[in-house]
């Protein structure tokens, strides 16, 4: 892996995660937990059973800012950046989407103005359409990876059309913040709304993130796989 890269297997996993706290969801969608002392990042993730090449790959082009689109990241473990994904649906559809709700309905309350109902109704909807998303990708694209890992290379299905169909389902909660912001009548205290919208930009982000790590890191990947499976029957 690149020496030049902002973050490097000799570094203290502490050191990482103080520097960039957003690092924390990258951490736990690998299975890893807090306490581990003066461990490296390389050390940490060895205890842990976790591809450390892997693990650096997505904190750097992450914090990187998906600039280096060359050959920088090698020898990638096409099951850890599955998991590191199943793992992330989990945290958006269980945890991160669910906590925005309550918090919005604490901060706009339950009344039936045309505003308050369009705002959870845009919710509800776009939390439907990335549900469907991601289980479209947990039942259908990882089932189809997973052959590929068993050794199999099956015909009725192709990476490739995943590539082609993979939208960017993050737009619609741009749209539902711009709502908030532009057309929510403002009341003598907003702390509540302010906090769901903060929670809102960060979710947007991670999303952000989330498919350019799909895109630009598993997709890559597992075509390269593809490859060599399909060589190997040749």
């Amino acid at each position: 892996m690149d020496k030049q890269l902002k973050y490097k297997e000799t570094d203290k996993m502490s050191d990482l995660i103080c520097e960039n706290y957003t690092l924390l969801q990258v951490m736990s969608r690998f299975g890893l937990s807090l306490g581990f002392g003066d461990k490296t990042v390389k050390e940490f993730c060895l205890l842990n059973q976790v591809d450390y090449r892997t693990f650096l790959a997505v904190v750097n082009f992450i914090d990187e800012g998906y600039l280096r689109m060359d050959d920088t990241f090698k020898e990638l473990s096409v099951a850890s950046i599955m998991n590191y994904l199943k793992q992330a649906h989990s945290y958006f559809l269980d945890f991160n989407f669910p906590s925005i709700r309550l918090k919005l309905m604490e901060a706009i309350g339950y009344s039936e103005d045309n505003v308050t109902s369009l705002i959870m109704k845009f919710y509800d909807d776009y939390v439907d359409e990335v549900r469907k998303h991601m289980e479209y990708e947990d039942k259908v694209v990882f089932k189809y990876v997973e052959a590929l890992l068993r050794g199999e290379l099956p015909t009725n299905y192709s990476i490739s059309v995943y590539a082609k169909k993979h939208t960017q389902v993050e737009t619609k909660l741009t749209e539902l913040k711009n709502i908030i912001i532009k057309y929510y009548p403002a009341k003598s205290n907003n702390n509540l709304l302010n906090a769901a919208l903060f929670d809102i930009f960060s979710c947007e982000q991670d999303l952000e993130s989330h498919s350019r790590v799909e895109d630009y890191l598993f997709v890559p990947e597992v075509l390269k796989l593809v490859k060599k499976l399909s060589n190997s029957d040749e």
